[in-house]
């Protein structure tokens, strides 16, 4: 029980997963940059500042098609390959759990370095603390992951909305103070300043029990049904299965357009957002998933999802690349944007700088097995430093 495993091969490898993790990257990214670029994401505002048709298009877009959409994707892909490396650390007969524990440790070292010392909206950290609660359920059923996830989705979401609801007159408040200290702050050149103030802001989205609720009630239900995901055979032989998908495609888009785009034909009240971006988001991320996986069974749709395919395999790379050139082009230390730009070019950055991934991400792949950050967390997690260069074979 102590031999140590080998990384997944690409030839062994789901490659409609890729692709859903380089398009989730990708649609984090959207949401993100604005977020990176100013305060109004946290203090509210934004509708005054970015009060343009053009802005307010782009905002609309982004809350009923990225909002929610793509950590939640994420997540969900998260659980599916933690279940898909338990089953195989089960066939090499190692020990399960000090394996695991040990990946979500140094993913955890990861998301402190992310969160503390570029961007307070990390989700590393989250992830690998959720990681450490998903070893209790390594040994449940199948069907009993499927309960607890939407249990837990569904009371959390329950519970927020019917608190947002008896505030709902005191909801869309502006915190006027916080957003011009932010400001301020993030123009510093003082590095200093500028992580106090990510602190700050990673405290006033985290504090508390802020933190503890959206381990139980946000993230760890996405990882559930994830592992639920990767224990059906659906999704491991899509082009056996594609009647099944293609149910799971039109319910779940069903559920997409009613709870994400359904709210704008009432307004869409504030109270109502958290049950929007939950149960809609996660039901947007089976779309996304299920769309993706039943893309892969065809040539053509093939063709579409590569490119996705090089971001998705460098997903911890690209992730983190995108801080730090969102840290240099807003920030004071670097360009100093911070609040100087608006979601026009936000996209425009992020489409900019998403292409270059991907042409960056094609031509490491052809030279190396893993991104660089992958590398690290591979060869810190299997107590073995892995080679890193592709061999002539593999070229």
């Amino acid at each position: 029980m102590g031999n140590i495993p080998s990384p997944i091969k690409g030839s062994n490898r789901l490659i409609w997963i890729d692709a859903a993790r380089g398009f989730a990257i990708f649609g984090i990214f959207i949401v993100n940059i604005g977020a990176f670029g100013a305060p109004y994401f946290l203090y509210g505002g934004e509708g005054g500042v970015w009060s343009s048709n053009v802005n307010q298009t782009i905002m609309t877009i982004i809350d009923i098609f990225f909002q929610a959409s793509f950590y939640t994707l994420f997540s969900m892909l998260f659980g599916f390959g933690f279940q898909l490396m338990k089953d195989r650390l089960t066939m090499k007969q190692v020990e399960i759990r000090p394996f695991l524990f040990r990946r979500m440790a140094i993913l955890f070292l990861f998301g402190c370095i992310h969160a503390f010392l570029i961007w307070h909206g990390d989700i590393l950290l989250s992830y690998s603390l959720t990681g450490f609660i998903l070893l209790l359920f390594l040994r449940v059923k199948r069907r009993t992951l499927l309960v607890w996830g939407l249990s837990l989705l569904f009371l959390g979401t329950i519970f927020i909305t019917l608190s947002l609801f008896n505030m709902k007159d005191y909801l869309g408040w502006i915190n006027t103070a916080a957003i011009d200290q932010a400001i301020i702050n993030y123009q510093s050149n003082d590095y200093g300043i500028i992580l106090g103030q990510n602190y700050q802001d990673w405290m006033y989205s985290n504090g508390g029990i802020g933190i503890i609720f959206s381990l139980l009630f946000v993230f760890l239900p996405l990882f559930l049904i994830g592992m639920y995901g990767a224990r059906t055979v659906v999704f491991h032989q899509p082009e056996k299965y594609r009647s099944i998908l293609l149910r799971v495609w039109w319910i779940s888009l069903f559920l997409f357009a009613g709870l994400k785009l359904g709210p704008y034909l009432f307004g869409n009240p504030l109270w109502f957002s958290y049950a929007q971006d939950n149960i809609g988001g996660a039901a947007s991320a089976v779309f996304y998933a299920t769309s993706i996986t039943l893309l892969a069974g065809f040539s053509m749709g093939s063709r579409v999802i590569q490119p996705f395919v090089y971001v998705g395999r460098m997903a911890l790379t690209n992730y983190i690349l995108q801080s730090i050139v969102s840290f240099i082009l807003f920030y004071g230390i670097g360009f100093g944007l911070y609040s100087k730009t608006g979601p026009v070019l936000h996209i425009g950055i992020v489409l900019c700088l998403f292409t270059l991934q991907i042409l960056g991400s094609k031509w490491w792949l052809n030279k190396y097995n893993f991104g660089p950050l992958e590398w690290v967390w591979r060869s810190l997690t299997y107590k073995k430093v892995q080679p890193l260069r592709r061999s002539q074979q593999q070229s």
